[in-house]
């Protein structure tokens, strides 16, 4: 399918702290030449913290995008010269101040393919014990214990919207279904 579009220009439009955002003049199988946005992302690892008393350990923290505290698996950016697995492990004890000894992939969710790359690649975790918690300078964040259940209830009755967040909940049942 991608031998269908060309790539005819790739013009940085601004460059960000986290993002670069350009815009990419395509020419499409239709021979039509139209602009495109598209952000540049470096990835995101998630993690599904999961406790020795069967609950998820979750994070609420304010995201700008949808201008309010919003309920996640926590998360964050893949650091220059890190791998997903690290930034997954680092981003569980930065945010909630808990380890693992034992984490294993869980699934990958492109978060908006239509405008950026950003892939977030998403784990599981547990045999978790605690560890010292060390937010970024930006983070305000609350640690909350849920079991599955809840989580899933709701997630469909629309109080969790995030998308890693529902991709990482609905995956992990899936592993406790499997054990």
């Amino acid at each position: 399918m991608s031998g269908r579009y060309r790539k005819l220009g790739h013009k940085l439009v601004y460059k960000g702290h986290i993002v670069d955002f350009y815009e990419d003049k395509m020419k499409l199988a239709n021979n039509n030449i139209v602009n495109w946005d598209y952000i540049q992302h470096n990835g995101a690892a998630a993690i599904v913290p999961y406790d020795n008393d069967n609950k998820i350990i979750m994070v609420r923290q304010y995201r700008i995008g949808a201008d309010k505290a919003l309920l996640e698996i926590p998360a964050g950016g893949i650091n220059k010269g890190e791998d997903a697995y690290t930034a997954a492990v680092r981003e569980l004890t930065e945010e909630t101040g808990y380890k693992a000894n034992e984490v294993a992939h869980l699934i990958d969710v492109h978060s908006a393919p239509a405008y950026t790359s950003e892939c977030v690649y998403i784990y599981y975790a547990k045999d978790l014990y605690k560890a010292e918690r060390n937010l970024d300078d930006d983070e305000i964040i609350d640690v909350e214990k849920y079991d599955i259940d809840e989580l899933i209830e709701m997630i469909m009755k629309g109080y969790i919207t995030d998308g890693k967040t529902i991709a990482g909940i609905f995956a992990f049942k899936k592993v406790l279904q499997s054990e």
